[in-house]
Formats: structure tokens, C-alpha cells, sequence
């Protein structure tokens, strides 16, 4: 016990203090939002990673999913590195960065305001941010409370206190450094992940004999549910459910706020090919990880062939670390999942409450808002949001509502679904219309709303969160277009004047472009 609690003190201290030495990189909205739009590539890099990934991943998507689909689900965390990270950042990277920078918007909501030339829509888009984060935040003090509850429920720490220590320390370091200390964080707790996520699998393999006698003894599962062998096959004993996460977790990343605002601040164009192999092999090692230990579950457990565990798909993470006889690696674990929670964490707060500010109370609600009175709400809604969500976490865990997965599929359906096409449209596509934005915010968000409350009467594909959530993805790519082809056209000297930006050349060295001169 000395040694976990020692590692996690140590842990503390050191993002309490990353955050009071960033005070001065947060003085103005800019800064204490954007970092002043100066963040380097390694920086940049980690934090996306470690916003992408979180309790959320380690304890309930690797648990699920490695449950249901065996050594399949390594190929969702594939499809995060290389289309969650790879692509997005050479997709989205660079006219986000421009475009953004160039109508001057801090969050995506602002940046739909000003692109489709309609402050209503930068409202909605708002009230979707703050409403759906809010489920997001709370899966990830679950994921956290289970780790927790094995590790120190001896000491009679309970969830609750789990809860609260997380939000204390996420309030302390980003109310006082912003987004500067939250980024220098999500790089040393980045780290602090990839070395925890090795330690395990290693760990994890090593007492089933290693990696071929795992592999082997994972195929001969008599399971009579599935065909023999395929918890180790190629695409797993449901591939059109494995599809359905892929699709979510993968391109869902595109349309998140927390996660397109790492683009912002991108410094220089050398920062996007850094940024990618970086975030990329993040990914790999993290997302890859998690899925591969979870894959494995079935080994740990007591009944391996059911359909789920007797307490629940959340609790398969913790029993495979709960048979570890080193305190040591408990006490890395701890923090590991203690960091990716704070690095995602941290990241939604900034976004819930600087959009609630800059985008719905600015100009709306407070008419003369000025600069330091923006800073102090936003610092202010960091504190609430971290409150509400601590309440539904707490809520959530002691009515058993739903499993992690779910909880998050929820939020990333409605985001993801509302905000995909709508921005991917907008930095490419000149004619996408305000009322295809509409029409794709409505259908999302409708949809998972009614799953939540009406799920039995879905078809049996769409009644998971999850497969629900790609759905209204794949559904936003159709309907901006479909829409925008028969409603009016957008203003086109306004949209020519956001697309102009793209035009404006720039000089480089000879080292980054090689001139074309005769000889």
C-alpha cells in the first residue's frame, strides 16, 4: 500500500506543479485556450494521443471488446492509429489550423458560425458540446473507480473519494495553467502510459505461458456459441459488430471537439508530419495495447465461455491486474490509468467550458463581455463542468445504469455524428448549405437520444450506442451533401472570403522545397 499510494502522491505533485508553473502562458483567452496557437509537434502529438485515449479505452472498450471479438480488436486500435491519428492529421491538420486561424475561431462551434455564416448555429453546436460531453467525462471516473476499488478498497478508499481526488487535481492544474500545462502533462503522462501498457501485456503473458501458449490456449475456448478458433481468428466471431467500433472510435476522432482543437495551435507546417508519426505511434502502442491485453480477458476469467462476466464487461481489466503479485506494477497501473483519465479529462473541460463561454454566453447572454471577464467564466465553468460530471459518474456507478462503453458510445455518437460531416465538409466543400448542418445535428442527436430511451424498439444492429454512432456518422456524410443539392445555395462572396485563406502563398526555405531553377 505504501508504495501505490507513494507512486500516486508522486503522480499528483507532479501535475499540480506543471500547472502552477504554466500560470504565465495563460494570461489572456487566447493563451489560456489555444496556448497562443505556439504548441511544438511533440507536445501537440502527445496530447492528442492522450486525449484520444483514456480509462474510457483501458478498462472498458479493451475489456468489451477483447471479450466479445478475442484478438480481433486489435484491429480497432489499429484503425485509431492509423485513421484516428495518421490520417487526421494529414486530412484535417493543415486547413484546420489555416482556417480556423483565419476566421478567428477558438472552438468548432465558433468555427461553425463563422464558416456557415450563422450564429444560431454556433449556439447549437454549443448546447450539443456541453450537453454531450457531460457522459463522456462521467465514463471515464468509472473506468478510473474500478482500478481504484481493487487497488485501494483495503484502505476503505471508495469510488467516491476516487471521483473527487481526480476532479480536485484536474480542477487545480488546468484553472491555473490552461491549455499550455494541459498539453505538457498529456505528454508526461503519455509516457508514463506506453511504459504501464507494455509492463502489463508482459506481465499478462508471461503467467499464461507467453504469447504462442496464450494465443493457443485462447483458440481452444469451448465455446459453443461461436465456431471453433474465433477468438483468435482474422476478424473475430462478429465482424459486423467489430465494424461498427472500428468506424466509431476511428473516424469518430474527426468530429470531436477536444480532439480537432489540437489542431489550432499547430505552429508550423514540419509540426504536421512530426505530429502525425508521433500521435500514430502513440496510438499503436496504446490503443494497440489495450485491445491486445483485452483480447486475453477469457484466460483470466472463471466462467470463459458466457456472454459476459458475472460483474460485468468493465471488471475484465481489473481482474487480469488484480492476479499481479507486484506492487510496483499495481501501483504503475494506477497511475497509468490515473493519467490517460486527467490527459482526457482535462481536454473535455477546456472544451465544454470554453465553448459554453466564447460561443453561448459571449455576445448572447453577457453582450460586453471583455477579456478578463472571459477567462474567469471560462476557469469558473471548468469547475462546474468537473462538478456535474463528478455527480453523474457517482449516479451512474451506484445505479449501475450502463457499461462504460455504452456511456461513451453515447457521447461520441451525437458528437461525432453532429460535428463529422460538418466540418469535413467545411474546410473542403464550398456549397455544403447552414440547413445540411442543421439537418445533420438534428438527425444525430435524435437518434441517440431515442436510443437511449427507446433502444428495444431499435433493429437489433442499432440498439448499441455504438453501432448507433457510426451510423449517424456515416449518415452525416449523406446528408450535408443530399441537402445542401436541393436548399440554397450559401452566400458566395462570403464563402469565397472563408476559402480564401488556402490561396494566400507563403515562403519557404530551400531545405523544406527544393526551388525549380534552370541550370
Amino acid at each position: 500500500m505504501f508504495i501505490k499510494v507513494s507512486m500516486l502522491l508522486l503522480f499528483f505533485a507532479v501535475t499540480i506543479f506543471v500547472g502552477l508553473c504554466s500560470r504565465k502562458r495563460a494570461s489572456n483567452v487566447n493563451d489560456f485556450v489555444l496556448g497562443g496557437r505556439n504548441v511544438g509537434p511533440w507536445l501537440s502529438a502527445f496530447s492528442y494521443g492522450a486525449t484520444y485515449f483514456s480509462a474510457v479505452v483501458f478498462v472498458g472498450y479493451a475489456g468489451q471488446f477483447g471479450w466479445r471479438f478475442g484478438t480481433a480488436a486489435v484491429w480497432i486500435g489499429l484503425g485509431n492509429a492509423f485513421i484516428g491519428s495518421l490520417m487526421a492529421w494529414f486530412i484535417l491538420g493543415r486547413r484546420t489550423r489555416v482556417m480556423t486561424n483565419h476566421l478567428k475561431s477558438a472552438t468548432m462551434p465558433e468555427f461553425f458560425g463563422s464558416r456557415y455564416m450563422s450564429p444560431a448555429l454556433k449556439i447549437g453546436a454549443s448546447i450539443i458540446v456541453f450537453i454531450f460531453l457531460i457522459p463522456y467525462t462521467a465514463s471515464l471516473y468509472n473506468g478510473l473507480g474500478r482500478l481504484f476499488a481493487m487497488a485501494f478498497g483495503n484502505a476503505g478508499i471508495t469510488f467516491e473519494y476516487c471521483v473527487i481526488a481526480m476532479g480536485v487535481l484536474t480542477a487545480i492544474f488546468v484553472v491555473a495553467g490552461g491549455y499550455f500545462a494541459t498539453t505538457v502533462n498529456d505528454c508526461i503522462q503519455g509516457t508514463t502510459t506506453v511504459a504501464g501498457i507494455i509492463a502489463v501485456i508482459a506481465v499478462a503473458l508471461n503467467s499464461k505461458g507467453g504469447f504462442s501458449a496464450a494465443i493457443d490456449s485462447l483458440a481452444r475456448i469451448p465455446d459453443p456459441t461461436v465456431a471453433p478458433g474465433a477468438y483468435t481468428s482474422f476478424f473475430g466471431p462478429d465482424p459486423l459488430s467489430l465494424l461498427g467500433v472500428f468506424i466509431l472510435t476511428s473516424f469518430g476522432a474527426w468530429g470531436l471537439p477536444q480532439m480537432v482543437a489540437r489542431f489550432y495551435s499547430i505552429k508550423s507546417e514540419r509540426m504536421i508530419a512530426k505530429g502525425a508519426i508521433v500521435s500514430t505511434i502513440f496510438a499503436i502502442l496504446v490503443a494497440g495495447g489495450c485491445y491486445f491485453l483485452g483480447s486475453f480477458g477469457r484466460l483470466f476469467a472463471e466462467a470463459p465461455v458466457a456472454a459476459m462476466p458475472a460483474d460485468g464487461f468493465d471488471s475484465i481489466i481489473p481482474n487480469i491486474i488484480s492476479g499481479f503479485n507486484s506492487d510496483a506494477l499495481m501501483g504503475l497501473v494506477i497511475v497509468l490509468v490515473f493519467a490517460a483519465s486527467i490527459s482526457t479529462l482535462s481536454s473535455l473541460v477546456m472544451a465544454s467550458a470554453s465553448t459554453l463561454t466564447l460561443d453561448f454566453l459571449k455576445g448572447h447572454v453577457i453582450k460586453n463581455m471583455n477579456g478578463k471577464q472571459q477567462l474567469l467564466t471560462i476557469r469558473s465553468l471548468i469547475v462546474v463542468f468537473i462538478a456535474i460530471s463528478s455527480i453523474v459518474a457517482i449516479f451512474q456507478y451506484q445505479s449501475r445504469i450502463a457499461f462504460i462503453a455504452q456511456l461513451m458510445g453515447i457521447s461520441w455518437g451525437a458528437l461525432a455524428g453532429s460535428f463529422l460531416a460538418p466540418f469535413l465538409y467545411g474546410l473542403y466543400w464550398k456549397r455544403a448549405s447552414t440547413i445540411s448542418i442543421w439537418c445533420c445535428f438534428a438527425f444525430s442527436t435524435s437518434l441517440m437520444i431515442l436510443n437511449i430511451l427507446f433502444r428495444s424498439a431499435f433493429p437489433p444492429i442499432i440498439q448499441s450506442p455504438i453501432n448507433a454512432g457510426a451510423l449517424c456518422m456515416l449518415a452525416g456524410l449523406i446528408i450535408v451533401p443530399l441537402v445542401s443539392a436541393i436548399t440554397q445555395a450559401p452566400d458566395k462572396a462570403a464563402v469565397e472570403n472563408c476559402f480564401s485563406c488556402y490561396e494566400e502563398t507563403v515562403s519557404v526555405k530551400a531545405s523544406d522545397v527544393l526551388p525549380e531553377r534552370s541550370a
